[in-house]
């Protein structure tokens, strides 16, 4: 392209922000009835129970109930709640109400009512007698246990993904190249540890929340707060045992998803209710229910060998990760994969490599999608191991990366052979230690108050969308006047996709962002989109929108040349009017939208879908300096610096916003955010009291600067940023800390007993 950038790689303002800031009504919650039903659950007190008995009819009788619903009400088909491409590789495990319980929160009834006042004392009045089983708490000891959580016959799994239930297995498998055990026999220097980080929760502002309605047409309405909006209708149409075609989903604005949303946690139920009832139906999670009964990130316990030569070189990377899928699989055969293909090839020198992995049934809430979506549990074991083995040689942890991390041009190892055509993780590296002055502060400065300062390092990556899988797609239409509208089906989810895709529309057709109106996700009208996850909305979803602009211009240009009396190749368009290249005649887009309203066979449309056979990595390098308390153990985050390579920044406002929040979630990983079960299986942090995230003033002092690329398969060279940004701080965090006062924490978060416990434990 000869000309300059217009929008794109210019810091747009969003187009819902002005919305946004003002409180208007434009939330799910905002926009159902005022005479919806109001929709509750009623939740397993036990982590592992059959019920043998369920009495309703005093609840039935309370006024202003309209149903109370148990598992003998509603169809038994077997379903995922994982939002993934069909045939999902999340195994078909679910009912929409079961007479078996398998964890503290499991939903057992479903009460409908008026008011919130009469549905909260049906659901006292509801009488369960249950048959209390011995529950499988300890994910270690779940593979092979003699207590299945899934004994069932009908459970199924559609795709190979080495599930079995018959040995509380959702997912297994692996892959390796070359002779791992015999090339780390000859390494020099090798770490072998293992990491274990929690199920922690998404924590959006907005919780779980969806209603629905019968339509004119007997066709059922359902409003949803989703990332997932086609997945949301295909997964209702197996739940509820209907067609397809009776279902119409529509997005409205959601308030944060994180993934959370990539899981049909609540639409399930206000859906069945208004099937039964014919009548509006809502549900609201609260942030109790949120926080017991949803879908947080995946348990994981990872063992790590890492080895390399006496020159310092790499040879040998181990990864075994075991995942706590909780009662359910919704996306446990996925998440699994990053913690290997994510964390693996950001080192381009071994000879050998071996990844191998363990999904497994436990009586613990179901897990799910969180943003990093596996790699961020992967990234904490492998950096925080390559930390390691750098202090184990006595060499500088940068200096280490910098001989061993992957480049340009190579074919990277354990990512499914795909060559890296973009990158720019040496120049990330070299930006984010003259920022932090790496130099001056590795490993420690003692402060000489009782305080000492300790600087880290990690390097991380993620994909661009799921390769070969994810479709991406938009429908273009130019109306009267000449403005344009842009049917997404992708779901913004506040990460400002809308813009960002209205931004590449804006440059390809060389016309103000003004003159693009954008439509949210809506079955019924919007084209088929894979959803809003896995990173892939920018560069795949991007990638349709300029192949819907190319073929826009075409049309145009043809139509022009129509009116103006010409042939298509003496004509060319500017963006407002078609005009001859001998300067004889022009006509105006206003001219031609209006023109095309009367006596016309051409329909001024253009469709595009894109689907990219790679997933090209964006790359980031973040390093932290904490400073610790030597008499407390307490850790305060004094700085984070981030450089992101993500291709071509579309909007590098979004882009730094997307960098600062995702690193102020790593940080609530590393440092505060807890996840504990009893002995009964009953989950302790279920509020904000006991779930600490971190605050504004938590986080400290977040610098982000951008390393531009450019990748070749993404719009305008754009890669991914959604995910990434999270992956860093729980390595570079423990890293520091270890440099600080010589305490190594390899389960997080990394609070002050430990650290103190640790340090007492060292003198």
């Amino acid at each position: 392209m000869g000309r300059k950038l217009r929008t794109v790689n210019a810091p747009v303002i969003k187009k819902d922000a002005r919305a946004l800031v003002t409180g208007k009504p434009v939330y799910t919650d905002d926009l159902a009835p005022s005479d919806c039903l109001i929709v509750k659950v009623l939740r397993s007190p036990h982590a592992h129970a059959l019920i043998r008995s369920i009495d309703t009819s005093r609840a039935e009788k309370v006024p202003g109930i309209a149903c109370v619903l148990t598992y003998k009400d509603v169809p038994q088909n077997r379903f995922t709640m994982a939002g993934q491409t069909y045939p999902e590789p999340s195994p078909y495990d679910r009912l929409i109400l079961d007479s078996r319980m398998r964890f503290v929160g499991d939903a057992a009834a479903i009460v409908a009512g008026e008011t919130e006042e009469a549905v909260d004392q049906a659901l006292r009045f509801i009488k369960v007698e249950y048959e209390v089983l011995e529950p499988v708490l300890d994910f270690r000891t779940a593979k092979d246990n003699k207590v299945l959580v899934h004994p069932e016959d009908n459970w199924k799994s559609l795709c190979e993904v080495g599930a079995d239930n018959r040995r509380n297995l959702c997912a297994c498998g692996g892959e390796q190249h070359g002779d791992v055990d015999s090339v780390l026999a000859q390494c020099r220097y090798v770490v072998d540890r293992t990491y274990h980080t929690k199920a922690n929760q998404q924590a959006m502002m907005e919780t779980f929340r969806a209603y629905s309605y019968m339509d004119t047409y007997g066709r059922l309405n359902v409003v949803a707060s989703t990332q997932v909006t086609f997945h949301v209708r295909r997964i209702l149409a197996h739940a509820l045992n209907i067609s397809k075609s009776k279902i119409r989903v529509i997005k409205p604005r959601i308030g944060g998803g994180f993934g959370a949303k990539q899981t049909v946690v609540a639409e399930v139920y206000p859906a069945i209710v208004t099937m039964k009832t014919g009548r509006a139906a809502k549900i609201i999670y609260s942030r109790y229910e949120s926080q017991i009964a949803s879908s947080p990130r995946h348990e994981m316990e990872i063992h790590v060998r890492v080895g390399a030569d006496e020159e310092g070189i790499i040879q040998a990377i181990d990864v075994y990760t075991l995942s706590n899928t909780g009662a359910y699989g919704e996306h446990g055969p996925t998440t699994v994969g990053l913690s290997g293909h994510k964390s693996i090839p950001l080192y381009g020198t071994p000879k050998a490599f071996r990844f191998a992995y363990d999904v497994v049934y436990t009586n613990h809430m179901s897990s799910g999608a969180y943003r990093g979506y596996g790699a961020t549990q992967g990234i904490f074991a492998v950096e925080s191991a390559v930390n390691e083995l750098a202090a184990e040689m006595g060499t500088d942890p940068v200096a280490l990366r910098e001989k061993n991390m992957v480049k340009e041009g190579q074919v990277m190892p354990a990512y499914y052979g795909e060559q890296l055509k973009s990158c720019a993780l040496d120049r990330c590296m070299a930006r984010a230690k003259e920022m932090i002055g790496w130099d001056q502060k590795f490993p420690r400065v003692d402060m000489g108050n009782g305080k000492v300062r300790g600087v880290g390092v990690a390097m991380a990556m993620q994909g661009s969308s799921i390769s070969n899988v994810d479709v991406g797609s938009v429908e273009l239409r130019l109306n009267d006047d000449g403005f344009y509208t842009l049917m997404i089906g992708a779901s913004d989810m506040g990460t400002g996709c809308d813009t960002i895709l209205a931004q590449i529309a804006a440059e390809c057709l060389d016309c103000p962002m003004d003159q693009i109106v954008v439509h949210g996700t809506d079955t019924d009208v919007s084209p088929y989109d894979s959803g809003s996850y896995a990173s892939s909305t920018t560069y795949l979803t991007g990638m349709a929108v300029v192949r819907a602009c190319e073929d826009m211009k075409k049309k145009i240009i043809s139509k022009g040349a129509e009116y103006l009396g010409c042939e298509e190749e003496n004509v060319d368009f500017d963006g407002q009017k078609v005009y001859q290249l001998n300067g004889k005649g022009e006509i105006s887009l206003s001219d031609i939208g209006n023109r095309v309203m009367c006596n016309n066979e051409d329909m001024l449309s253009a469709g595009a879908t894109h689907s990219s056979p790679v997933s090209p990595p964006p790359f980031m390098v973040g390093m932290a300096e904490v400073e610790v308390d030597k008499e407390t153990g307490q850790v305060e985050l004094v700085d984070y610096v981030a450089v992101v390579d993500c291709g071509t920044p579309i909007n590098p406002n979004l882009a730094r916003v997307q960098t600062e929040g995702g690193i102020a979630q790593g940080i609530g990983m590393a440092l505060y955010e807890d996840i504990t079960y009893d002995s009964k299986g009953k989950l302790a942090e279920n509020s904000f009291i006991q779930y600490k995230i971190p605050t504004r003033l938590d986080v400290g002092k977040i610098r982000v600067e951008f390393e531009s690329s450019y990748e070749p398969t993404g719009p305008f060279g754009a890669k991914s940023i959604g995910e990434i940004v999270i992956n860093t701080p729980s390595p570079a965090i423990a890293h520091a800390v270890d440099n600080a006062v010589g305490v190594r924490i390899r389960e997080l978060p990394i609070t002050a007993e430990k650290v103190y416990f640790g340090m007492i434990e060292q003198e």
